[in-house]
């Protein structure tokens, strides 16, 4: 299977394709049951496998090792993986590129910011110079085989913006992506300036970015939506909230009744990840979007 041409085709068919983050494996399989497409945030992975922030700590035979385990245990979904800068230096953004593509990866996101790198959302983003990310961004597409290539630029200033928009544009990258746009007008403006290039939009929960729907970024010719921490936030509002009860009640489980989930609800979603329960058509789960 093809992995980076069926997200091609995701992208170039009509409509905005929603990819979903996810932090581990437990939430890639929640993810599973409603989406088929899956983002692998770099955000929710440093908070799951580390429990740090997102600002540099991710080491690339990590984010390696995960998503071999992702696509064993879900060969049909989209994989499209955050790799932050590419850990710093060229040849290692071009090495983990190709060990992604080896393990199954869809696409990865390579963006230009420098160290010490933040999340898109947030304020003190530094970017590298423009000829230095290109050239670390040309060393990638030229190092990768069919792998989808999204380029993300964090500019912040809204000539360089588009300055930025309009050659990474000019690239072979397949998808742009630029990273904390505050309005619609801005989605507007990076769309006329980057021609017919597929256009990515990220949304994060208390993100700079406003909070739009599906048809209404279609409206605005966005071609792929990334959410990238719905998993993460409403784990760890749902944990506050069960250990928190569970204190209230001085140790006592709630009862168990048909709309909560307990062992047997659990196994029966962990046991469709088992690789040999997959057979030979390796399609998406009936009913996802």
């Amino acid at each position: 299977m093809n992995h980076p041409a069926r997200l091609r085709d995701a992208i170039a068919a009509d409509g905005t394709t929603p990819l979903i983050g996810i932090f581990d494996m437990f939430s890639a399989s929640v993810a599973a049951r409603h989406y088929d497409g899956m983002f692998v945030s770099g955000f929710g992975f440093a908070a799951s496998h580390y429990g740090l922030p997102d600002i540099g700590f991710i080491a690339w035979p990590d984010i390696v090792a995960f998503v071999q385990r992702l696509r064993l245990a879900f060969p049909a979904q989209h994989l499209l993986v955050d790799i932050d800068d590419g850990y710093v230096d060229p040849e290692t953004a071009c090495h983990a590129v190709q060990q992604l593509e080896a393990v199954g990866a869809s696409g990865v996101i390579l963006e230009d910011q420098q160290r010490p790198r933040r999340c898109g959302h947030v304020d003190g983003k530094q970017i590298l110079p423009l000829q230095e990310y290109l050239d670390k961004l040309n060393m990638v597409l030229d190092s990768r085989r069919d792998l989808v290539v999204v380029a993300r630029t964090d500019a912040t200033e809204e000539q360089e913006i588009l300055r930025r928009a309009k050659a990474l544009a000019a690239t072979d990258a397949d998808v742009l992506l630029v990273d904390g746009v505050r309005s619609t007008d801005w989605i507007r403006k990076v769309r006329d300036v980057i021609g017919d290039k597929p256009l990515l939009f990220n949304q994060i929960a208390g993100g700079k970015s406003p909070r739009l729907s599906l048809p209404e970024l279609s409206g605005l010719g966005v071609d792929v939506a990334i959410y990238s921490t719905p998993c993460l936030f409403a784990a760890q509002s749902a944990m506050d909230e069960a250990l928190a009860g569970l204190k209230a009640r001085d140790g006592r489980l709630p009862e168990h009744t048909p709309d909560s989930i307990g062992v047997a609800e659990c196994l029966a979603l962990l046991e469709k990840n088992i690789s040999r329960h997959h057979g030979r058509a390796l399609t998406a789960t009936p009913g996802a979007h």
